[in-house]
């Protein structure tokens, strides 16, 4: 009897262990799955590279967007907008992966008013600042890059006095404030990090 429970014991172990095994494998192929891996490092020397043309996208884009208006746009490579989302007098509209040169991509256009060369000329403009995604308003949030399944980015504010926003915006997980008018964010995943890897949580 004992020598059945025993190895009744020691086949239900390897197959606990088996199927752990499987699983951090599969999670791990999937995250990798998602391209390149990038650090809070990676954002700061871009943006110390890349301010200048930071500040000009974010001026950019908020210049082209109606007052009434809100746009969310992010490209994966030159003939691909991965998301593309408007509101328009609280109206939304939304997109995802969709062809730059497209009926669809057309009929957004058509609702922020935009033309063809307009949207040119902002992608020109991410690709200069090195960046992929950008979020009109103050902030204007721009996204430097995907990392795994999370995200890097920069909110960019009108204010250069950060006074009334440090308690929201430098919380050292999502946020951190960098200086002037530049906080660096950090987006997670469905799995993987939440927050900037070197986040140490307080003692409770």
């Amino acid at each position: 009897m004992n020598k059945i429970l025993k190895w009744t014991l020691i086949i239900l172990s390897i197959g606990l262990i088996t199927y752990v095994g499987f699983w951090v494998y599969a999670i791990m192929s999937f995250s990798a799955s998602f391209g390149s891996n990038y650090s809070k490092k990676d954002l700061v020397n871009n943006y110390e590279l890349k301010s200048k043309e930071i500040a000009e996208l974010k001026d950019y884009v908020n210049a082209i967007v109606a007052n009434n208006t809100e746009v969310s746009i992010e490209f994966d490579g030159d003939r691909t907008i991965s998301i593309f989302h408007v509101t328009v007098d609280g109206k939304y509209y939304s997109n995802r992966d969709i062809k730059v040169n497209s009926s669809k991509t057309d009929a957004m256009l058509q609702k922020l008013g935009w033309s063809p060369k307009t949207l040119s000329t902002l992608k020109e403009k991410l690709n200069e600042a090195n960046c992929i995604s950008i979020e009109s308003g103050n902030p204007c949030t721009i996204g430097y890059q995907r990392s795994g399944m999370g995200m890097y980015l920069y909110k960019v504010f009108n204010e250069t006095n950060m006074n009334n926003y440090s308690y929201d915006y430098n919380d050292s997980c999502t946020y951190i404030y960098y200086k002037d008018n530049i906080v660096l964010e950090y987006r997670g995943g469905a799995i993987g990090p939440q927050c900037f890897e070197d986040f140490k949580r307080k003692a409770q």
